[in-house]
């Protein structure tokens, strides 16, 4: 079982192929400019030679469907659904929350929460129990002031992803530590990503949509009178 997986959801343009849960190779960048429409296809590439295989290979391609950055999300989309069709291979989709928790499951933490930058003082977040990594409160947006989280107080916490910076000036949680720069990875996929291959659990290519929890917000151009 060969999976090309994508995440792109993130500052991080992050590209993996694995065989069974072993990773063959990862190609990634974390960049302030979102570069995924200039690196994603270059990674793909650059991956599949360090894995030494090629794109006919592949029996399925996996994506973190976010939530994230809306471009982020659709350029990733549009990439998966491409090899997808063209392979004629399946596809699956995974919370991209879920690759920023896997790396500190059963780490002596009781709660692992991420927290994705959403603008201003808004956040993704979601709530995951530390020593299995179970979803314990669905993905949601939320604005952060002094009552968030409160109550998970006295438990040991640990918050993943850049939206830490804003949430660490302003919760006063005492047993909470901090990772800022934790960005979902599509070597987190790996897993999650076999096991819903051997389920058969896959989207239906030609109507999935990324995860994107919000509407997008552009900028608004100024009406010449």
């Amino acid at each position: 079982m060969k999976i090309l997986h994508l995440e792109t959801s993130s500052k991080n343009c992050s590209v993996a192929i694995s065989d069974g849960e072993k990773l063959l190779c990862l190609c990634e960048e974390v960049s302030e400019n979102y570069k995924q429409s200039e690196s994603l296809h270059t990674f793909v590439e650059w991956a599949f030679e360090g894995a030494e295989i090629r794109l006919k290979d592949i029996d399925a391609v996996s994506l973190g469907k976010g939530p994230g950055s809306y471009t982020g999300l659709r350029i990733g989309a549009s990439a998966a659904k491409g090899f997808c069709f063209g392979l004629n291979v399946p596809l699956i989709a995974i919370n991209s929350m879920e690759t920023m928790v896997e790396p500190f499951v059963d780490q002596g933490f009781e709660l692992i929460i991420p927290l994705i930058d959403a603008r201003r003082m808004e956040v993704y977040t979601a709530v995951y129990d530390g020593k299995t990594g179970q979803e314990l409160s669905k993905t949601d947006n939320l604005i952060v002031d002094e009552s968030s989280f409160q109550q998970y107080s006295g438990r040991k916490i640990l918050f993943v992803g850049d939206g830490c910076t804003k949430a660490k000036e302003i919760l006063k949680l005492e047993n909470a530590e901090y990772k800022e720069d934790i960005f979902p990875s599509a070597q987190y996929l790996i897993k999650k990503a076999a096991e819903k291959f051997n389920n058969k659990d896959f989207e239906d290519v030609a109507y999935f949509e990324p995860f994107y929890l919000k509407d997008f917000h552009g900028v608004k151009k100024s009406e010449k009178s």
